[in-house]
């Protein structure tokens, strides 16, 4: 019996001309607001692969951010890869069938259960390395709506550019041919993409922070007031307003040990130490905010002190009283200290977006204070040394070109969390002595620059003199400011190759993509970590500076006393 002819349909002709549409056209109508299913196996390879510890301890919500940013990356590797695996197998895209989907819901759920197991069991060992209470059950909801919104989202973003390029691609054919039109409208939308994104995004989010906490900057912090010694700026004798100084500035200037107090650590009579300092609105550029706190100095004796200390502050001007305090204490109080604001933005801010800010403040601090220390006699010249933490290491380092530089212009430095791209520390660490680890290198037999993790446990090498001035880096194992780099990304960096420092978990493995993200997560929160933990730096320069200034007298007993006045316990 013949086949019955059957009359073509309006669903016919839909079908024909979705098979006329060039394969990856194709395959996006059918399922344009579906998910593949590579792509969803490496979001959910990726996603189980992030809650791997890191660090520092996360809270639901950063581990959410997390988890959904690096499963959006492992979305995009997971198309990518079977794009590629169809390129080469020369097959169209089809399908999945409904059984691989129902694999993939069971292995799903089987794999995120004993993930977030496993990462809630790591997240308790980090804990308690760093001595932080346990995390609440809030985190096993929180974290799974979070990553899910945040990868929905940047798949969407991702989708909608897709989208941009094939509309770029088509309107470009009627000038070009294909491949050059799909290459050039991949380029315009990469491209525009950065400019949007460095360009305006990142610009107006920088500007619209500066204005925000150049507001705050305004404000003075509960319990300080205006000094009333001559010693220090702001006071009614000095050449620098008292308003001018900023939020930090002020803070700097009207605290600190007092002459009773530092008497009474070291016994016999103190003098006030010297606190030179100049804000943003002392002056309108680095190279004359220098000037202006150096005259200040001057007024106020600072070089007459037996210890002259330089600081480059940290994002908003902000300077570490134990950096400041604990030299003040140990050396009697016959200490001047300057320094100068040279941004608004908070520390962690500041540390990615005023690098140029901070390395200018740097050079031109130390250039004006080394200006008029060297013309003094060499019998009267005060002991010159120089600190800074976070961003203001990297300030501080860029006025010297090497480790001779910094012996033969100055008596000795600390430098406590330097971010990872300063050039001196990559330079010491990148050329450290054969077989010494990262997280603790010696660099030429340790007779200037060394590193330690706690200045209190010892500075190695221990076997070995330091003679002449003394440089030391003080960094913690588990300071994400320390170790952050972009090379995480693609590159297993020589820290965790290494066995672990400290306290950081042995568990904490570098992963592709993964790890970057991780560490990135941890840098709002290195300073929400107890002391001698992340980027929080207070005992340690107690010891530090008792290394580098070498004071005569000096005991362990004189050393815990201080400890417990800088970082009181409990």
């Amino acid at each position: 019996m013949s086949r019955a002819t059957r009359t073509p349909t309006t669903d016919d002709a839909a079908a024909a001309e979705s098979l006329a549409k060039p394969p990856e056209e194709r395959t996006a109508s059918v399922r344009r607001w579906g998910y593949s299913l590579p792509g969803l196996v490496g979001a959910l390879v990726f996603v189980c692969l992030s809650l791997s510890p890191s660090l520092l301890p996360r809270t639901g919500l950063i581990q959410g951010l997390v988890c959904g940013i690096t499963g959006a990356i492992g979305y995009g590797i997971g198309v990518l890869a079977a794009w590629m695996w169809r390129a080469f197998a020369d097959r169209e895209a089809r399908p999945a069938r409904r059984r691989s989907w129902q694999i993939l819901a069971v292995a799903a759920a089987a794999c995120l259960i004993a993930a977030m197991a496993l990462g809630r069991y790591w997240q308790g060992r980090i804990r308690a390395l760093l001595e932080m209470p346990p995390d609440g059950l809030a985190s096993l909801v929180v974290t799974p709506v979070v990553a899910a919104l945040v990868v929905v989202i940047l798949i969407a973003v991702g989708r909608a550019l897709r989208r941009v390029y094939r509309w770029t691609a088509r309107s470009l054919e009627r000038w070009i041919g294909p491949r050059a039109a799909r290459a050039t409208g991949w380029t315009a939308v990469v491209a525009g993409t950065a400019l949007l994104i460095s360009g305006v995004l990142l610009d107006g989010l920088v500007t619209a922070a500066d204005a925000a906490f150049s507001v705050r900057n305004g404000t003075t912090e509960a319990g300080v007031t205006q000094p009333t010694a001559r010693e220090r700026s702001g006071s009614p004798e000095s050449q620098v307003s008292w308003t001018s100084l900023g939020q930090q500035g002020r803070s700097f200037t009207g605290t600190g040990p007092s002459a009773e107090q530092i008497a009474a650590f070291r016994g016999g009579v103190a003098p006030t130490p010297v606190r030179a300092y100049a804000g943003l609105e002392s002056a309108p550029t680095a190279e004359d905010r220098a000037r202006v706190a150096v005259d200040d100095l001057v007024r106020a004796g600072g070089f007459d002190r037996r210890t002259l200390v330089v600081v480059t502050t940290t994002g908003s001007g902000w300077v570490d009283p134990g950096a400041v305090d604990s030299v003040e204490y140990i050396t009697g109080g016959d200490t001047a200290t300057v320094s100068i604001q040279y941004s608004y933005l908070p520390s962690w801010l500041s540390y990615l977006v005023d690098q140029e800010r901070a390395r200018e403040a740097g050079r031109e601090l130390f250039d004006a204070v080394y200006d008029r220390w060297s013309k003094l006699p060499v019998d009267r010249r005060p002991t010159l040394v120089v600190v800074g933490e976070s961003l203001g290491s990297f300030g501080g380092e860029t006025a010297f070109s090497g480790e001779y530089d910094l012996r033969n212009r100055t008596a000795g430095a600390v430098f406590a969390g330097p971010p990872n791209f300063n050039t001196l520390y990559r330079e010491f660490v990148d050329g450290r002595d054969a077989g010494t680890p990262e997280v603790t290198p010696v660099y030429r037999g340790g007779r200037t620059v060394r590193f330690s993790t706690d200045p209190q446990s010892g500075v190695p090498p221990a076997d070995v003199p330091a003679d002449g001035p003394r440089v030391l880096y003080v960094q913690h194992p588990s300071d994400p400011i320390v170790w952050w780099s972009p090379r995480l990304v693609l590159h297993r960096p020589d820290w965790l190759a290494e066995p672990r420092g400290d306290d950081v978990v042995a568990s904490m493995r570098w992963i592709p993509f993964v790890t970057f993200w991780q560490v990135t997560a941890d840098l709002p929160f290195a300073v929400e970590v107890p002391p001698g933990h992340g980027h929080v730096y207070t005992h340690e320069y107690v010891d530090a500076w008792a290394w580098v200034l070498r004071p005569a007298g000096w005991t362990e007993d004189d050393a815990a006393a201080l400890r417990a006045i800088i970082s009181p316990p409990g």
